[in-house]
């Protein structure tokens, strides 16, 4: 039999136990560097297929299997954290802890590596090389998961010739999978304005110096950071969604605070952009007898994903599941914090379809409602196993 019959012969007979692992994790989800419980139960299921886990950041796991001696080395990524949002499915397994909530699929990533890696450990001797697995904590919270598990060695010891990780994709159907060369995903940085005035009587606005005038004008002036300063051909997104001001309809607050999201797709740009927004803002506020404190958060960077690598695992893909049900993506201006891999090696980000329009299943990710099609669990363990195979026979 060729080990591509095998994989899917063994991801096929998995695939109730992937479910009750995915089942497990979603009704047990724990928020973002405080996954110690998931990190325990994945170790545990490691450790069943002869595997040796390593802890890193504190909730993360690294683990290797081993094949026949080679030189090559891929990695493979899951990330576990969950979100602060209350669920509204009636299943099941529906979250048992109240306004914790796997919103976004990361049970499903993490249930599927699982998957991929009792396979891979089931085949250690129809392969050469190393599959390094990486199961990380924090994915949705700044400075990113990723961050910590790369300073703390993660791709190091061996370092992988390349790196693979997987996302659901509300959008695209079940039993279908996405892939993009290049640009893929945004950087994503915050921004907190802290807009200072002097408040008083609102019917008497000229013994004030009105923060919530002031704010109107940074929130408009600096949508020309964008229109402006960003090539057109950048795709580049400045949003504010909250602004506070205690005053009140007669009464003119002393400070108003703003806080809002910056996406790029260029890290010159990003920090370009960033530098014009702080120096806008401040000015802006000081032209009208105020001031602005600014604060950023910086983010996760832009994710790339490296060409050469995605046409090797998309002909993977298409050798997988049918040529048929291998689709292209969009740039999106959503943010992972994958990203940071792929600024160190080779990285290759794709999409598992989860969409299932006769089941009801099309919410999106990080919605109170987001749910999978379970099917999506018979490809997604055995595929990355066949992908990771092919790149080290690359």
């Amino acid at each position: 039999m060729h080990v591509l019959d095998k994989i899917k012969s063994l991801s096929e007979a998995l695939h109730p136990e992937v479910i009750q692992w995915r089942r497990h994790l979603h009704a047990n989800p724990e928020l973002s560097y405080q996954e110690f419980n998931t990190a325990k139960f994945v170790a545990a299921q490691l450790k069943s297929f002869g595997l040796e886990p390593v802890t890193m950041a504190n909730t993360g796991l690294v683990a290797l299997v081993q094949g026949k001696p080679g030189k090559n080395t891929i990695a493979l990524r899951a990330d576990m954290d969950a979100l602060p949002i209350e669920e509204k499915n009636e299943v099941p397994y529906k979250s048992t802890k109240p306004g914790v909530m796997h919103a976004c699929g990361h049970d499903v990533h993490t249930a599927s590596l699982l998957g991929t890696a009792k396979i891979l450990s089931q085949l250690r001797n129809e392969f050469e090389g190393t599959v390094k697995l990486i199961f990380q904590p924090g994915e949705e919270k700044n400075p990113g998961g990723a961050s910590y598990m790369i300073k703390e060695g993660a791709l190091q010891n061996p370092t992988p010739a390349s790196i693979i990780g997987q996302h659901v994709m509300p959008l695209v159907p079940v039993g279908k999978v996405g892939f993009r060369e290049g640009m893929y995903m945004a950087s994503s940085d915050e921004i907190y304005l802290k807009v200072i005035g002097k408040g008083g009587h609102g019917a008497a606005p000229e013994l004030t110096i009105d923060p919530v005038v002031i704010a109107a004008h940074i929130i408009i002036g600096l949508q020309q950071v964008i229109s402006r300063n960003a090539s057109p051909k950048q795709p580049t997104v400045l949003t504010f969604g909250r602004i506070t001001g205690e005053g009140a309809t007669n009464i003119i607050p002393n400070e108003v605070t703003i806080a809002g999201t910056f996406r790029a797709l260029n890290e010159q740009w990003r920090a370009e952009g960033l530098e014009k927004i702080e120096k806008m803002a401040k000015g802006i506020a000081e032209s009208m007898g105020g001031t602005c404190e600014v604060t950023i958060s910086r983010g996760y960077p832009y994710l790339e994903n490296n060409p050469a690598l995605t046409q090797r695992i998309r002909k993977a893909a298409e050798a997988y599941v049918g040529k048929e049900n291998v689709v292209d993506l969009d740039i999106t201006l959503g943010s992972e914090d994958f990203a940071y891999y792929s600024h160190v090696v080779p990285a290759s980000f794709y999409r598992l379809g989860t969409r299932n329009e006769a089941k009801g299943l099309t919410s999106y990710v990080h919605s109170p409602t987001f749910d999978i099609d379970e099917d999506a669990l018979r490809i997604g363990p055995g595929l990355m196993a066949w992908m990771a195979l092919a790149e080290l026979s690359h």
